[in-house]
């Protein structure tokens, strides 16, 4: 019977196994955002160059308006849920690639 340690640790271990396959999952998630956004915009940049942390709107990427609805309207189409214009969040979702993939990890349907 294994011990209260090896318990420990095996707890430990699935837990870190778990974050692992979430972060990998969520690293996949983001390429796969980038490359829709430099596709519906046609952007002249590699999906693998878009910063995660760095704006999507204004400085960064220099997203307009236009850029970010069409962007809700890609989203909304493969991943199975509608991006609000009203939602007050959207500043937050928006800010950069990596909270936008978060957000769209959390709502996919897809």
């Amino acid at each position: 019977m294994p011990s209260q340690f090896d318990i420990r640790d095996l707890t430990r271990t699935a837990s870190y196994l778990m974050y692992s396959m979430q972060a990998t999952e969520l690293i996949t998630l983001m390429s796969e955002v980038a490359a829709l956004i430099v596709e519906a915009l046609n952007l002249e940049v590699q999906p693998q160059d878009i910063v995660p942390d760095e704006p999507l709107y204004g400085d960064g990427l220099g997203l307009d308006s236009i850029d970010m609805l069409e962007i809700s309207l890609v989203i909304s189409k493969h991943y199975g849920f509608q991006m609000r214009s009203d939602n007050e969040n959207n500043e937050k979702i928006y800010s950069s690639l990596r909270a936008l993939t978060t957000h769209i990890a959390s709502q996919r349907t897809k």
